[in-house]
């Protein structure tokens, strides 16, 4: 009986201890890191979930693994780089979060054990708890490789004797991947769609610090550079018609929406960002997603 009876106040505040360290977990900012492969990649991907994360006090870090200094029909290397080096630091501004470029040269990209190390440095060194980037299947090398880094660095961050000069981390982040429309080898599968209807305009407003790209450059490959609009104000309202497009939501994607939002709000979703469960990293539940996601409603 004695022992019965000290044994109690033990296990009341063992209780007690487990629940405030639940608490405090669920109070804590969450660390997001996107991985593209030029700057802009993230921003087109996640810009709008980062400007909602950045609002609700989390930290997000964007990474470009080329500086991009190809991408443009009239002006190329150290210049170029330099100007879409000034161009993410204010998108990342305009959205209050961080943006990181690593020094590869754009088209030239790699998956190099070089390149793997780097990225498992940046998602230790952030203690990332999501990890994003693209799918392996893409129009772009570059893309395609970035994706492989990242797959290759998933299991690799929490192991001791990898990158022994950082920290591994004690658990795997959830990985995930951007939205695309590759089909083959398999399509993208929308595991998790988040409602950025009432974002898209501050998605928009940080990609507009992207003049070189969202103005320039992509406009010239598809030959609608000269429907693009001089005047700033119109410009941008240009790029926000383009996004609207962009971010539309198609039946499978409605799918994933009356999952997460219940039938009733997700009918009254008209813009998106949608992401892919990858199986390289931590297999989140539905409780764990929305933990991650905590701009998903709570049903």
């Amino acid at each position: 009986m004695i022992r019965k009876f000290l044994l109690l106040p033990a296990l009341l505040w063992c209780g007690v201890a487990s629940f405030a360290q639940n608490t405090g977990d669920a109070k804590k900012p969450l660390n997001i890191i996107v991985f593209g492969a030029h700057p802009d990649d993230c921003d087109l991907g996640a810009g709008g979930i980062a400007s909602i994360y950045s609002s609700m006090g989390h930290k997000v870090k964007f990474v470009s693994l080329t500086n991009g200094d190809k991408g443009h029909q009239d002006i190329g290397g150290g210049e170029l780089a330099n100007r879409r080096y000034k161009e993410a630091q204010e998108a990342a501004r305009r959205w209050g979060i961080q943006y990181d470029i690593l020094d590869n040269h754009d088209g030239e990209l790699f998956p190099t054990l070089e390149n793997r190390l780097a990225v498992i440095r940046k998602i230790r060194e952030w203690n990332a708890d999501v990890v994003i980037a693209p799918r392996t299947n893409d129009y772009h090398p570059d893309h395609r490789n970035t994706g492989i880094v990242v797959q290759d660095a998933a299991y690799m961050v929490i192991v001791p004797n990898m990158l022994s000069s950082v920290p591994p981390l004690t658990k795997n982040p959830v990985f995930l991947y951007f939205r695309d429309r590759f089909q083959r080898p398999n399509p993208f599968r929308p595991d998790i769609a988040i409602d950025i209807t009432e974002n898209l305009a501050k998605k928009v407003e940080g990609l507009d610090a992207h003049v070189s790209q969202f103005y320039e450059w992509l406009p010239w490959t598809s030959g609608d550079l000269a429907n693009v609009p001089k005047d700033v104000t119109e410009r941008r309202k240009w790029l926000l018609t383009s996004m609207e497009k962009r971010s539309s939501v198609n039946p499978e994607i409605k799918q994933s929406l009356d999952k997460w939002y219940g039938t009733e709000k997700a009918a009254q979703v008209k813009y998106v960002e949608v992401f892919e469960i990858t199986e390289y990293g931590k297999q989140p539940n539905a409780e764990e997603v929305r933990r991650l996601f905590p701009m998903l409603p709570k049903l």
